[in-house]
């Protein structure tokens, strides 16, 4: 059942009863993974973008939407999430870095002269890249195992770390970084704009980059929102 849309609602617990206003949200720029759990109307405010137009765009949407193809996972266990996240969204980032980081070189060695942008594009690109290397591990070794252990009733699952709300917390902290670098990346380039000398290696990159924002918004997005809720619910009923 949807909720219902209004002002005062999370941005996040909106995407999570309805995936498809999710592309509401990015074409106005709004942040619903990273900073979902602000109401619509601080997260326009904080944008700058008229409340209304979203508000409207949101109830056209309702209207037109096609029946929604993404699964809803808020329905599903924290076990099919975790695998969904690794499969999906882990496996994709690791396929891409490699690409998008010998791409971001060759724009920069072929545009760099013209566009000084570039170079910390590249940059911020690379430190994302690590950072999330890193991340995903954690996930996989770390806190993923955990919740799959909270899953299947087994108590006691975070106790060498107090509680599972400790690498949660640690997890949503690196999110955020992940969203600042988005940030960054859309900002340096206008948007993810097309200059008018760009060549079709910097077309496709730009892409890229619009294609892995749009992957990683979802991907928190289902982290943030639905499976770390879920999984510090699921301890605080165990304990």
């Amino acid at each position: 059942m949807k909720t219902s849309i209004g002002r005062e609602l999370t941005v996040g617990e909106m995407v999570v009863e309805q995936p498809s206003r999710a592309r509401v949200f990015e074409h106005f720029g709004i942040d619903y993974c990273c900073g979902g759990k602000i109401p619509l109307a601080e997260a326009c405010a904080t944008r700058g973008t008229d409340l209304d137009a979203v508000l409207n765009a949101l109830r056209e949407s309702e209207t037109a939407a096609s029946p929604e193809t993404e699964k809803d996972w808020s329905r599903e266990s924290m076990t099919s999430l975790v695998d969904h996240i690794v499969a999906t969204h882990h496996a994709y980032l690791r396929e891409e870095f490699p690409r998008l980081t010998k791409m971001t070189e060759k724009v920069v060695q072929a545009h760099g002269e013209r566009h000084s942008e570039l170079a910390e594009v590249r940059d911020v690109f690379a430190a994302l890249r690590d950072e999330l290397d890193i991340h995903m591990q954690k996930e996989e070794t770390v806190l993923f195992p955990m919740i799959k252990q909270l899953d299947s009733g087994v108590t006691g699952a975070a106790s060498h770390c107090g509680t599972i709300a400790a690498p949660i917390r640690m997890m949503e902290h690196e999110h955020d970084s992940a969203g600042d670098a988005l940030g960054r990346l859309r900002r340096l380039t206008d948007d993810f704009a097309i200059p008018a000398d760009a060549c079709n290696t910097y077309r496709v990159m730009l892409d890229s980059l619009a294609t892995l924002e749009a992957d990683l918004h979802q991907h928190i997005h289902k982290e943030n929102n639905i499976l770390f809720p879920k999984a510090l619910a699921a301890e605080s009923h165990a304990g």
